[in-house]
């Protein structure tokens, strides 16, 4: 097994032990909660997160918070992303929209294929895109456009997909 393959996993895990229910049935007027996968979106690279909302609806206010981490060779990358969202729609599809910041925390050595430069800080995020989240639990899908930005830059083009499950 590689090095990016227990990494994911270990995130996998970690977002997992997130959640704050033993209840992995999802009922009726339960609030929806989620873990999944992300390549690229507010966590940058590839991210294991939790999301939930605030209230006992499957659409509406929520949160999400998740960890990522990369390393090649001398350089690596670690990542916080957290968010407030809303979703609008019903029948398991919703846009979603929200807003957040990502800790970031990188390592690098310039002479490498992955070049980061020795940096530590937050950069805001956004995300404007499409969630399939089943009422009853099961399979999770999101993709996204999410904008980030710094208080020199902005990438509104960035974007992001994930895969998880909703209980």
């Amino acid at each position: 097994m590689n090095k990016l393959t227990k990494t994911f996993l270990i995130l996998l895990l970690c977002s997992i032990a997130l959640i704050q229910t033993s209840n992995a049935q999802t009922v009726a007027g339960a609030r929806a909660q989620n873990v999944f996968v992300e390549l690229g979106g507010p966590g940058l690279l590839l991210s294991a997160n939790y999301d939930t909302r605030f209230t006992q609806r499957h659409d509406g206010i929520g949160g999400r918070i998740g960890a990522g981490y990369i390393s090649v060779s001398d350089n690596s990358l670690f990542t916080l992303p957290m968010q407030l969202n809303y979703l609008l729609g019903k029948n398991n599809r919703y846009f979603e929209m929200g807003i957040g910041a990502t800790f970031i925390n990188s390592h690098g050595d310039s002479n490498d294929f992955l070049s980061l430069d020795n940096a530590k800080g937050v950069i805001g995020t956004m995300s404007f895109g499409y969630r399939y989240q089943p009422e009853d639990g099961g399979f999770h899908f999101r993709a996204a456009l999410n904008p980030i930005f710094d208080s020199s830059t902005f990438f509104p083009f960035f974007g992001g997909v994930g895969i998880g499950y909703t209980f």
